[in-house]
This record gives structure tokens, C-alpha cells and sequence, in this order.
């Protein structure tokens, strides 16, 4: 809560500052214009006073002082814009960076809070599962739903560290990709059924159509529709239908994850998919997860040069498209 009250602050001072330091250069630029000019006008005053009123080229002096009083106003004109310009465009260049570099930081440390629930939150629970069983003579019926909770927790960790793992190579420049003609129904069948037995109380609808081959990586392709399911479970009750459509027309393969969960606020449309990015709060924030999962969607349709797109579901909830062409 303090950390998040300082990282508030922080920005409203950069922001006071910033606006106090440009309004103080505007005004100090406007001020050696207006003193230039006036500097200026004294010398042509000077000028004007040393001259003989009976002096035949009386006319052409004047004419030659004024030109010269008028040449000079507007080079410092030109001069006071030019550098002015220049020091907004890197005034305003720096507050972005500054600003970008704050709410990044924020992002990193809501994400480290979060990385380390989700961290404890599985081993705990495995733990406690497995002294369980050491401890008590439990009936087979009870060790087999221990065990399989301790399976989900296992998997859930597996994915968390798979992500953080595959974030950290994407960025750097170093997955080695294995990529190859992939039947992409059947890895959307696997990994729907491989979340039908994890969470046996969710409503599922999958519309797969068979034999859909495309060019990719076959981890990243799981891992994609993993993560698109794993965030519809998210933000939605258990109650309500996660609907998972695969299709092909031409050169064009559609895959769609449906939910009728809480939606995509129009302002996080775009942020969504950026790293460590989550809606709301991280104190106030009843969701689990890290900000990496919709990141690591986005980068790996941009490694298939494909796209993926979020739009409202009707009553409610989102769409998640993503869309691939072979040619």
C-alpha cells in the first residue's frame, strides 16, 4: 500500500515539476525576445539620434536602420522558435521516457508481488497435500483427490514458470524456434481436454474443425491457447461457458475463446497485452496472475505474423480472436 502511495506521488511531482520547469522556459524564451527587441529598438533610437536632419541621405539611412531594426527581429524570432521548438520536442521526450520508466517500474513491482503469491500459493498447498498423506491413513478416494489437487497446483506452477521462462527468452532474442507444419485442431483439442479434467466444474463448449494444418511452433501454439483459456477462467464465474471455436476459410485460420466473464474495458483494449500490465489495482486485485500471459499471446502471434485482437462478447465477456494466413 506505501509503495503504491509513492509511486503515485512520484508521478504527480514529475508532472508538477515538469509543467512548472516548461511554463518557466516558455516564459524566460518570451522574455529575452521581448528583451532583444526592445535592445534593438534602443540601438535604432541611438542610431536616429546622431543624425544631421539637414544630411542629403537622411532617407536612405532611416530607410537602411529600419530594414536592418526589422532583419533583426526576425532572426531572433526565427532563432527563439527554432531553439524553443527543439527544447519542448526534448522536454517532452524526456517526460514520456521518465513517465514510461516510472509506471514500468510500478508494473515490475506489482508483478513481483504477484509472481511470489503465485509462487507460495501452489507449493503451500502441495505441501500441506503431501505432509497430509504422509500423516493420516486416509482412504484411497481421499488420496487420489488430494493427489489430483496437488496435480493441478503442480501444472498451475509448471505454466507460471514456463511463462516467465519464455517472456525472459522473447525478449532477449533467444527461443530457438522448431517450427514446422503443425496440426493446430488437434493441439486446440489436447489442450481443451487437458482443462476439462483440471477444472471438471467449468462449462466448456469447443467447436474444433478437424485437420487444420499450419506453419508454427507447436509450445508456443499450446501455450497461446493455454494462456487464452487460463485468463477466460480468470474473469469468469464457474458457472458461466467458455466457448473455444477453431476454424479455416482459404488461407485464413480463426481461433476464437468466448467467455461471459467481467469484459475488457474499452481503455485496456491495448493494454492488456503489454508486459506486467494488469486492470485495476494489485491491493485490490481478487485475480491471480502475473501481466505475462495475454504479453507472451502477443508475442507469439507477432513470431507466427499472425494477429490477435479482443472484442466484447454479447451479453457479456470478451472475445479473444486469433487470426492466422499461411500465405
Amino acid at each position: 500500500m506505501i509503495n503504491i502511495f509513492k509511486n503515485i506521488n512520484k508521478l504527480q511531482l514529475v508532472r508538477v515539476i515538469f509543467w512548472l520547469f516548461l511554463t518557466y522556459m516558455v516564459a524566460a524564451f518570451i522574455w529575452w525576445y521581448v528583451a532583444l527587441v526592445n535592445q534593438n529598438e534602443q540601438i535604432a533610437n541611438v542610431q536616429y539620434g546622431v543624425m544631421q536632419t539637414g544630411d542629403p541621405n537622411l532617407a536612405q539611412k532611416v530607410h537602411a536602420i529600419k530594414d536592418f531594426q526589422l532583419r533583426k527581429n526576425k532572426q531572433y524570432l526565427g532563432e527563439g522558435v527554432t531553439i524553443l521548438f527543439l527544447f519542448l520536442c526534448g522536454a517532452i521526450y524526456v517526460y514520456r521516457s521518465l513517465i514510461k520508466q516510472i509506471r514500468y517500474t510500478n508494473q515490475q513491482q506489482n508483478f513481483m508481488m504477484a509472481v511470489t503469491h503465485e509462487l507460495k500459493t501452489p507449493i503451500a498447498i502441495t505441501q500441506l497435500n503431501v505432509e497430509t498423506l504422509l500423516k493420516r491413513n486416509l482412504d484411497p478416494e481421499q488420496q487420489k483427490k488430494l493427489l489430483e489437487v496437488s496435480l493441478v497446483e503442480t501444472q498451475r506452477l509448471d505454466n507460471l514458470c514456463n511463462n516467465i521462462l519464455l517472456a525472459s527468452q522473447l525478449d532477449m532474442g533467444e527461443y530457438q524456434a522448431n517450427t514446422q507444419e503443425v496440426d493446430f485442431s488437434y493441439i486446440v483439442e489436447q489442450t481443451v481436454q487437458v482443462f476439462k479434467n483440471r477444472f471438471q466444474e467449468r462449462k466448456f463448449k469447443s467447436l474444433v474443425q478437424a485437420g487444420i494444418l499450419i506453419k508454427g511452433e507447436s509450445v508456443l501454439l499450446q501455450l497461446l491457447i493455454n494462456n487464452l483459456i487460463d485468463n477466460a477462467i480468470k474473469y469468469s464465474s464457474n458457472m458461466e461457458l467458455i466457448e473455444i471455436e477453431l476454424s479455416q476459410l482459404n488461407d485464413t485460420t480463426k481461433l476464437l475463446i468466448k467467455d461471459n466473464g467481467v469484459g475488457v474495458h474499452v481503455n485496456d483494449k491495448e493494454k492488456i497485452f503489454e508486459k506486467f500490465y494488469r486492470a485495476g489495482a494489485e491491493h485490490t486485485r481478487s485475480t491471480k496472475g502475473t501481466g505475462l500471459g495475454l504479453y507472451l499471446c502477443k508475442r507469439i502471434a507477432i513470431f507466427h505474423n499472425a494477429k490477435i485482437m479482443v472484442t466484447p462478447n454479447s451479453p457479456k465477456g470478451s472475445i479473444f480472436t486469433f487470426i492466422f494466413r499461411s500465405s
